[in-house]
């Protein structure tokens, strides 16, 4: 056995399939975007070569691009700084709650992840309606009627946007750092009671830190996923009322899809590609460096 797996070509037969998919998946595709990305193209006929004129564009030209990646790092912060921190709270109380009803919140918690993204944007379209939308006839019953408003107008568009993605996505968190916390032995905090430690203690000095691979994880998976947002945007408010709630992702299949311009989307998806893998590369940085601590 050891002979055959130190042969190179049996290695290689081996790993090619995988190498093969990658290539024409995920390698190929990007090389295609690049190329297109430096032409002007609509999707039909041939694409006429335009060097880095989309690029001068989309950088110096395009105030939506600019305002579409905006959007994207403010979902990204308040999924780390606002879902995250939730999340985490309530993965330990499910933990702390023992039988039957530790299933039942489990699943619940984790209902909207399972309901179609359509539901979910229609519902909230008609929770955010200003005369008969839930939110506003719960004001008006409790005495608040000035506090009513068009939710999804200019406004309060990009807030409401943010709520609902921050709402959709706490399911997919809470299970992560939920399986987090069942990893951690009872033990330590078995032995952490005997020395004493009791209350915040113990999180704050066993649950935090046997956590951490947890929570980086999580977090880049977060900022990935505020970075290619785009199913419910479309649905909730494709991007308006003008462009106050345009994200990356759903600037990239508008203008590729809807403006007919292909050369220009494949420029938005290759800094699309970029940003993320700065993103990814800046917070392994971060972890390692308070891993050092």
């Amino acid at each position: 056995m050891h002979k055959l797996f130190s042969n190179k070509w049996i290695i290689l037969s081996l790993i090619a399939p995988a190498i093969i998919l990658f290539a024409f998946a995920i390698l190929v595709p990007i090389i295609m975007s690049g190329y297109y990305g430096m032409t002007e193209y609509a999707g039909m006929g041939e694409p006429i070569f335009t060097g880095m004129k989309n690029y001068k564009r989309l950088f110096f030209n395009d105030p939506t691009f600019w305002k579409s990646l905006r959007n994207a790092l403010l979902l990204g912060l308040g999924f780390v700084f606002i879902q995250h921190p939730i999340c985490m709270i309530f993965a330990i109380l499910v933990d702390k709650v023992s039988g039957k009803w530790e299933k039942f919140f489990r699943a619940a918690y984790f209902i909207p992840n399972v309901i179609s993204v359509a539901v979910i944007a229609s519902m909230w379209v008609y929770i955010f309606n200003y005369d008969f939308g839930l939110i506003n006839n719960v004001l008006k019953w409790i005495g608040l009627e000035n506090l009513q408003a068009e939710w999804l107008n200019p406004d309060h568009a990009l807030g409401s946007v943010l709520f609902v993605l921050i709402w959709h996505g706490f399911g997919w968190g809470m299970l992560i750092y939920y399986a987090g916390v069942k990893g951690i032995d009872q033990e330590l905090y078995e032995a952490a009671a005997i020395d004493g430690a009791t209350g915040l203690r113990t999180y704050q000095y066993i649950t935090l830190p046997l956590m951490k691979p947890v929570i980086r994880v999580n977090v880049t998976l977060a900022i990935i996923s505020a970075l290619k947002q785009m199913e419910t945007v479309y649905l909730l408010t494709n991007g308006g009322p003008g462009d106050t709630t345009q994200f990356l992702a759903n600037y990239l299949y508008l203008k590729a899809f809807r403006s007919y311009e292909y050369g220009y989307g494949n420029a938005i998806s290759v800094i699309f590609v970029i940003v993320c893998i700065l993103a990814t590369v800046i917070l392994n940085k971060i972890f390692k460096s308070t891993e050092e601590y």
